[in-house]
């Protein structure tokens, strides 16, 4: 069975003007691991904490009681997220509170002959400093 490949955009919350990347990913992606391709796609160092929020859900890596949400590492994109033009939120460092939107923009791409099935698109400007307050 050939993998269903799934074309995310994710944009940077109430900055203008906008951030944001377009990237391929395998729908059968684990939330821990599109949390890692959002890291390095953005530009962020991984040093603070995360969430998903997908339909009224939470998904995160911490997790000290059942309040806070389910762990992101047992969860797939392709489970979660299924229809094209469907959309999820991604918080990233809780006090600054880096909020992005992402969009399923398509549920099957197909790979060029050398293509990975993790790939950068396109996408515009960079991402703020970390540890600078948020966007105030």
């Amino acid at each position: 069975m050939k993998r269903r490949l799934y074309v995310l955009k994710v944009m940077l919350d109430n900055i203008e003007p906008e951030i944001w990347r377009q990237f391929v990913v395998p729908s059968d992606i684990t939330l821990d691991r599109l949390h890692d391709i959002i890291q390095i796609v953005m530009g962020w160092t991984d040093s603070h904490l995360h969430e998903f929020s997908i339909e009224g859900k939470r998904y995160t890596e911490y997790m000290e009681s059942p309040e806070d949400g389910e762990e992101d590492g047992l969860y797939r994109l392709g489970n979660l997220v299924k229809r094209k033009g469907a959309s999820f939120e991604y918080t990233y460092d809780f006090g600054d509170n880096w909020r992005h939107h992402l969009i399923l923009e398509t549920t099957d791409y197909y790979l060029r002959p050398h293509d990975e099935p993790i790939l950068f698109l396109t996408g515009e400007r960079a991402c703020p400093p970390e540890d600078v307050g948020g966007i105030g």
